[in-house]
């Protein structure tokens, strides 16, 4: 027989941070808010936008001032080295010959937008608006350059290109201290040229912006027309249409999103499945002792004979004995199958609990004439799962090595070690055995050996297996181990190490329900 495959899933560890902490740090919506992705895409895109805007025309003032300020002060600067040009040194004194052919030399008219000031050593008023301040006293150029300032002349702002005039190096007069010269300018044609710049550069973008959310809407649009799409494939679909969603055509980022609601899909799918088939089998089991019921009810009303009556009540009270015994059975099974979502449960220690259930079926061992013993070869026994499904598992194991064994018998529950640290619990008893064939047929619901002639209801395995899948265990069964060979049968269930075995183990990670003895050692939990 071949070795079931070794397989281990870790179930993923649950979000418990609050609410308040998993939501996003910039959303300021409340959590019941509905959210529309085409608002947030379009609130990302222009909220950006918005507040660039107005940086960008701030900029584009900053940049126009500089080209339109740059010919101005190259024109300024030359006016300056044009007037320090007629500055004429007689005599070691500068001196301006003509005042009038120099004004028309520089271009100062009736316009009142250029003002020129020559000035002595000493700060004398050579020629020029005497109105014209001279420059601080830390701020005077140096020989041979020309510097530029801003000032205010008569009211008005200006700005001023300085220089110093200075003999030529072969005059006699060459250590005669140089004269100032400036000259100064209105700001107005170079504040007009900066505001046509600025026309030219913000009034398309009043043309460009309407237009690029216009774009913007459209584009958003088209690229949101799958999720449309998506949706009507999913409103058009049969309420009991469970298949996978077709991907095709769909975007590549909303690839993980179908594939988790096709994994869910095939979830519930699987889930309503078992559902149905459980409701099949349980109202198809029930049919029948209840049908028994009713005619045992029925022939006890017609007896008239005190010792039949008497026999057919007694018959009718082991029915519903079997009755309530079944519903018990469905009611646990089903409430098995709920836990699945409850979490990982609790750390227990297995020796107490089997300890304490095999004390609770003394007297029933007593009673059929059973020997019922109980080993520990390990000690403490930790584990994780929910105290009441595994009383559950344990109680319809003992019952149904109670069931099967004759009188005279013996069972036997043994916890020993397994490798990795894992837990092995063993229920072990001297009846007729199982065979091979039918080892995973057993666990299988409403599945009887036939021939055992021992009333049940076939759901103890069944809950069996399903709460070891849960604690992520898995059960098997193989031969007993008798003094002269082999001999009955033996439940084994594998538990993981404290801390490992999660109750969400996969269900694809399943392995057999039966292993031979020695290869009990390597099974892998689920």
């Amino acid at each position: 027989m071949n070795e079931p495959a070794q397989t281990s899933t870790r179930a993923a560890t649950p979000d418990t941070s609050p609410p308040a902490l998993r939501r996003n740090w910039f959303d300021t919506r409340s959590p019941g808010e509905q959210r529309s992705l085409f608002g947030e895409v379009l609130d990302w895109m222009f909220a950006p936008l918005l507040l660039l805007w107005p940086l960008s025309i701030a900029f584009t003032f900053f940049v126009a001032r500089t080209l339109a300020d740059a010919p101005y002060d190259r024109a300024l600067a030359d006016h300056a080295n044009v007037v320090a040009q007629q500055v004429r040194f007689v005599n070691g004194q500068p001196t301006v010959h003509s005042v009038s052919a120099l004004r028309t030399l520089i271009g100062v008219g009736t316009e009142e937008t250029l003002f020129f000031r020559v000035s002595a050593a000493d700060g004398a008023l050579l020629a020029g608006d005497p109105e014209l301040q001279l420059p601080g006293l830390y701020d005077f150029p140096s020989p041979g350059r020309t510097k530029l300032r801003n000032e205010t002349f008569r009211g008005q702002e200006v700005r001023v290109a300085y220089t110093y005039a200075q003999p030529r190096e072969d005059d006699p007069s060459a250590l005669t201290a140089p004269a100032l010269v400036q000259v100064a300018e209105t700001i107005d044609s170079r504040s007009q040229l900066a505001n046509e710049i600025i026309k030219g550069v913000i009034f398309p973008q009043f043309v460009m912006l309407p237009l690029a959310v216009a774009l913007v809407w459209f584009g958003l649009s088209r690229g949101l027309a799958p999720l449309k799409l998506l949706r009507q494939r999913i409103r058009d679909r049969r309420t009991d249409d469970l298949s996978p969603l077709d991907t095709r055509g769909m975007p590549e980022e909303l690839s993980p999103l179908l594939e988790s609601f096709n994994e869910l899909l095939l979830r519930l799918d699987a889930s309503l499945g078992s559902q149905k088939r459980f409701i099949a089998d349980a109202a198809h089991q029930m049919k029948t002792p209840l049908a028994g019921l009713r005619t045992q009810a029925e022939l006890a009303l017609r007896e008239t004979d005190p010792q039949e009556q008497h026999r057919r009540l007694r018959q009718l009270a082991i029915g519903s004995e079997r009755t309530a015994h079944l519903v018990n059975q469905l009611l646990s099974l089903a409430r098995t199958e709920n836990v699945r979502s409850s979490g990982p449960g609790e750390r227990l220690d297995l020796t107490p609990l089997t300890r304490e259930i095999v004390g609770e079926w003394v007297a029933q061992a007593i009673r059929r004439g059973i020997d019922l013993g109980y080993e520990n070869d390990i000690g403490a026994t930790p584990v994780l799962g929910h105290e009441f499904l595994l009383r559950e598992m344990f109680a319809n194991l003992i019952d149904n090595a109670l069931r099967y064994t004759p009188r005279g018998g013996s069972v036997t529950v043994r916890l020993r070690p397994a490798i990795d640290g894992q837990v092995c619990v063993e229920i072990e008893d001297t009846g007729p055995g199982i065979a091979q064939a039918e080892r995973e047929l057993v666990f299988e619901r409403f599945y009887r050996v036939l021939g055992s002639n021992i009333d049940g209801s076939g759901l103890g395995l069944a809950i069996v297996r399903e709460i070891a899948l849960q604690h992520g265990a898995q059960v098997w069964i193989s031969d007993g181990r008798g003094p002269n060979g082999p001999l009955g049968t033996c439940f084994s269930v594998m538990f993981p190490p404290a801390g490992v075995g999660l109750i969400h183990a996969a269900k694809a990670a399943q392995a057999p329900a039966s292993a031979p003895p020695h290869q009990q050692e390597r099974q892998a939990s689920l």
